[in-house]
């Protein structure tokens, strides 16, 4: 249910999975049964979907541009700025100083995938400048930068040192909607004074960011100054700096509330709030509140590098059988890395804290050293495979269980709209030798299935089984419905071992 609770004691667990599986991904389901292997993939499609998204003037242009390179008289001199082609009702060109003049339908066509197009522009072909002063349009579809589709006023721009501004401007920037009183554009980035940024593509969008002052450098990071996030006009939260690392799959959505209900929580609403310390250290806060528990709140903060993490938590955490269990506190650390040039990984994980659940507290260890492969490709399938050795303690009643668990996972990817997987789990600890039932089976070994199918842009069912083998019983039938709203998502997930529904709220991406 609580995905940065479930992600965080789940830490060990995770490192030990196959390198590729375990993803920032903005839709979830919150079932055991491996169907969050689904929801990467489904991540993916959505991002393929996006960037492969061209508007009929991005077709034009690219179009336009490539006629443009088959009449050349030369060369094209990369020293220079790329060639500029006028077109306009009325031109007037002063071949002596360089002024022009264009009114009507005027578009400014620059090889490099540039265009500017307004009623009425003017400017200087030997500064190679252009002016826009009242309504412009800009297009930037340049390789290697931003890609940039705006409409603003007052519109200056230097095409051969790739420099200008625009006010007053709304628009498209890379995959955000955002606006602006002042864009300033250079060759490394772009500036966005009194801006706002969304990926809702609303008319007008239920929530945004607004910054003071935003920096974009294309295919690195995005800084945002003076942050407030507003919803519908109101502000509900603010931050001095926010900083997103655009090479990564990062969710903002964190910032906003999750409202949900199941039969366990009742009625419950969470939030999440990250802030960064120092350099690879940053702690979070994650509050809830539910109608027939109270108060689920958890704290951590953490140091993490590219290959090692330690981190203290706090708090309260549930699996995803509402299992509840309190860490007060713990410490979470461990090692992951390639071996070398192989397509192997292992991992050292580990966590030593206090539990308490049901009444009972006791001091728990518990070590893992795990070995993974990168996924086996054949045939449009993909098989991984792991496994790992793990040891856990409790001082409660001084037991110890220790032993090996296996994982193998076939997946296939059918098409942009069908998935499906089939797994076969080993895990040694379970509730009947563990003292807690937090993240355990009451079974260790299991066959675990399922399928997602996207009926079109807005609509997503899935479903997720899992198959208790010692028992010879079905022990889990999970059915989800995804729905994108305005700006927002429903996920109806109904149990049919259980016969009970949980339904969720949350924004789609930020």
């Amino acid at each position: 249910m609580k995905v940065s609770n479930k992600i965080l004691s789940g830490l060990i667990a995770a490192a030990l999975l196959v390198p590729g599986t375990v993803s920032a991904s903005t839709y979830r389901s919150d079932s055991d049964t491996s169907l969050g292997l689904l929801d990467y993939l489904e991540n993916e499609h959505r991002a393929a979907r996006e960037k492969q998204k061209v508007t009929p003037e991005e077709t034009q242009l690219l179009k336009d541009t490539a006629e443009m390179a088959k009449h050349l008289r030369y060369p094209v001199d990369p020293t220079k700025a790329a060639p500029v082609a006028f077109e306009g009702d009325d031109l007037t060109w002063n071949q002596a100083t360089g002024d022009f003049e264009a009114k009507g339908k005027v578009k400014v066509t620059q090889l490099d995938n540039h265009r500017f197009t307004g009623e009425d522009i003017d400017g200087n072909t030997i500064t190679q400048r252009i002016h826009i002063p009242g309504k412009g349009h800009m297009m930037q579809l340049t390789p290697g930068q931003t890609k940039v589709l705006l409409d603003g006023y007052e519109t200056n721009y230097n095409y051969k040192d790739r420099t200008g501004t625009m006010e007053r401007a709304k628009g498209q920037v890379a995959d955000n909607y955002m606006s602006g009183k002042r864009f300033e554009f250079y060759p490394d980035k772009i500036i966005i004074y009194d801006g706002t940024k969304t990926k809702c593509s609303a008319q007008h969008p239920d929530y945004n960011l607004y910054a003071k002052k935003i920096e974009i450098y294309p295919n690195d990071k995005m800084i945002m100054h003076n942050v407030k996030f507003l919803l519908k006009g109101n502000v509900i939260m603010t931050k001095a700096l926010y900083t997103v690392d655009l090479t990564k799959d990062q969710n903002p959505t964190d910032w906003l509330p999750r409202v949900g209900y199941d039969k366990t929580n009742g009625v419950w609403v969470q939030e999440h709030y990250n802030t960064p310390v120092a350099p690879h250290v940053d702690a979070n806060l994650n509050l809830m509140y539910t109608t027939k528990k109270s108060w689920r709140n958890d704290a951590n903060i953490g140091w993490s590098n590219r290959t090692i993490y330690t981190r203290v938590v706090y708090g309260y955490f549930d699996d995803d059988d509402d299992n509840w269990l309190k860490k007060e506190p713990s410490l979470l650390w461990g090692h992951n890395r390639r071996i070398g040039h192989t397509p192997f990984h292992y991992g050292i994980n580990g966590e030593y804290g206090r539990w308490y659940q049901n009444g009972i507290r006791s001091n728990h260890n518990r070590y893992t050293f795990g070995i993974s492969r990168d996924a086996i490709v054949f045939s449009g399938w993909q098989l991984r495979l792991n496994t790992s050795y793990e040891v856990t303690k409790e001082s409660y009643d001084e037991s110890t269980v220790r032993g090996f668990n296996y994982n193998a996972i076939l997946l296939k990817n059918f098409d942009d709209r069908w998935a499906g997987y089939a797994a076969y789990r080993y895990q040694k600890n379970n509730t009947q030798n563990s003292l807690f039932d937090f993240d355990n089976d009451s079974f260790s070994r299991k066959i675990e299935t399922g399928f997602s199918y996207r009926f079109d842009d807005k609509n997503r069912v899935a479903f997720g089984a899992k198959y208790n083998v010692e028992g010879s019983e079905w022990d889990k039938l999970d059915y989800y419905w995804f729905h994108d709203m305005h700006c927002s998502q429903i996920i109806l997930h109904y149990e049919g071992r259980d016969k009970t529904w949980k339904v969720k709220w949350h924004f789609l991406p930020l």
